[in-house]
């Protein structure tokens, strides 16, 4: 088997390529799994590191990874799971006994642990939690306590703290005594009073530049963000990306110090949702690469079910204009420039909105400066493209007439796509729903009735 990350002469595509997983040494995992090869299968998972494993897991068929985790899971890290996507990751670990699982868990920081048992069925946490140890079991279900994707679910309960009263030196020893009790990773140490609130917090690397007999409460830095644990994640995220943080302590409701977010979480939070809002545009979930087929059907066939309302309320309004359109047939073929140059300005228009209500940037304040700036937008571009549609139209039908409609139904058109384009997802993040969600199938709507109407309304005015 050829060794991993081996660098061919042959080309410079090759050298840089050569530290990512190959199409090749997949297909030679597969083939030392299925010849139950196990020392070559020992040496290819000791060769990859955790984010390769999970790849390599995702991209094999599901009997092959089946057999692969059930002959030498051992041999793989509890880290690559947490890499899994979560369906992925959700359907290997139901596969495996929970005492298998548990050990998994145990393993983990208890950030990583709560996230996977958290996209498990109910029947199956509980099995996993009756395998966990006292310790371990407690912290899980206090997590699994707070709600879904809240500050409590996110954050890691392995956390440093220690007394303003402390030296830097005293600290210095602690967290040498206890390196195996400490996080895996953390960049600040967290003051806190008796009762456990947080005072404020040293980056670590202040501390150690710092004097051994230099007290404490010298060097606490006061602008610490605690954040409540039953903070939406998505707002955490907010307050990292703005206020350029690496960490910040997590308090329960009397505001005791409970854990912390670190920003490599913070990071998967902003993919996720990023991710997640992508998908919901198109009407599609989170996992569906993973999910059985029938599952993936039966969620599309809702949002497509939507969309073919609402393209038969399109149809509707074509209808009334039968007689327009037998009149002159060059309206059918004209019909849907209109539309689908509506339906794409508005996408503009609608991407930038739902982005900037997502990073934080719309408020009360400028609402309506960003709905009239996207409107603006829309009628100089409607006026531009008027130009040229009217002057196409009318050489390609020889109608200066048909071409002066098209070119008025342009404007009209990109200018309510503009405005609703902008100003739907506003609205409906305005009355509580997600504008990532059903922002595309309002405006399409919008666009193509209004699209269709003016085109072929201005039509019957003007060339009947």
């Amino acid at each position: 088997m050829p060794e991993k990350n081996a660098i061919a002469p042959e080309s410079a595509a090759t050298e840089e390529q050569s530290f990512l997983l190959t199409d090749a040494q997949i297909r030679d995992m597969i083939t030392a799994v299925r010849a139950q090869d196990a020392d070559t299968v020992h040496e290819f998972l000791g060769d990859l590191n955790v984010c390769d494993t999970a790849e390599m897991l995702a991209k094999v068929k599901e009997e092959d990874r089946q057999e692969l985790l059930a002959m030498f899971g051992e041999y793989i890290d509890a880290a690559v799971f947490t890499e899994m996507d979560y369906e992925l990751g959700r359907k290997c670990l139901s596969d495996m006994p929970p005492a298998y699982v548990a050990a998994i868990i145990s393993s983990l920081e208890s950030d990583d642990a709560l996230s996977l048992i958290s996209h498990l069925d109910e029947d199956q946490q509980t099995e996993i939690l009756r395998k966990l140890s006292a310790k371990t079991r407690a912290a899980v279900e206090e997590g699994l306590s707070f709600q879904e994707d809240s500050a409590g679910r996110l954050m890691q309960r392995e956390v440093v703290a220690v007394p303003e009263f402390w030296t830097s030196g005293k600290t210095i020893d602690y967290l040498r005594a206890a390196a195996a009790d400490l996080p895996e990773d953390f960049f600040d140490i967290f003051v806190i009073d008796p009762a456990h609130h947080v005072i404020g917090h040293i980056p670590l690397n202040k501390l150690v530049r710092a004097n051994r007999m230099e007290k404490i409460a010298n060097l606490t830095l006061e602008e610490t963000i605690a954040i409540p644990a039953d903070m939406d994640q998505e707002e955490v995220a907010h307050i990292f990306r703005r206020d350029n943080i690496t960490s910040a302590p997590v308090t329960d409701t009397n505001g005791r110090l409970i854990g912390v977010i670190t920003i490599d979480d913070v990071v998967d939070v902003i993919d996720r949702e990023a991710q997640e809002d992508i998908l919901k545009m198109a009407g599609v979930d989170d996992g569906d690469l993973y999910r059985a087929v029938l599952a993936t059907t039966s969620t599309r066939f809702r949002w497509l079910f939507v969309n073919l309302l609402t393209a038969i309320l399109a149809s509707i309004v074509i209808s009334l204009f039968n007689a327009t359109i037998e009149e002159i047939v060059a309206l059918a073929v004209l019909m849907p420039i209109v539309a689908s140059m509506g339906g794409n300005a508005g996408t503009q228009a609608l991407t930038v909105a739902v982005r900037a209500i997502a990073n934080r940037q719309i408020s009360a304040t400028n609402t309506w400066r960003i709905i009239w700036k996207e409107t603006i937008i829309g009628i100089l571009n409607g006026a531009a493209f008027a130009v040229i549609a009217g002057i196409v139209a009318a050489l390609w039908f020889t109608n200066p007439m048909l071409g002066a409609v098209i070119a008025m139904a342009m404007i009209i058109n990109l200018f309510v796509a503009g405005f609703f384009g902008a100003g739907i997802p506003i609205l409906i993040d305005r009355l509580g729903g997600d504008p990532a969600v059903s922002s595309t199938v309002f405006l399409t709507t919008v666009t193509d009735v209004v699209g269709f109407f003016a085109f072929l309304g201005l039509a019957a005015v003007f060339l009947i």
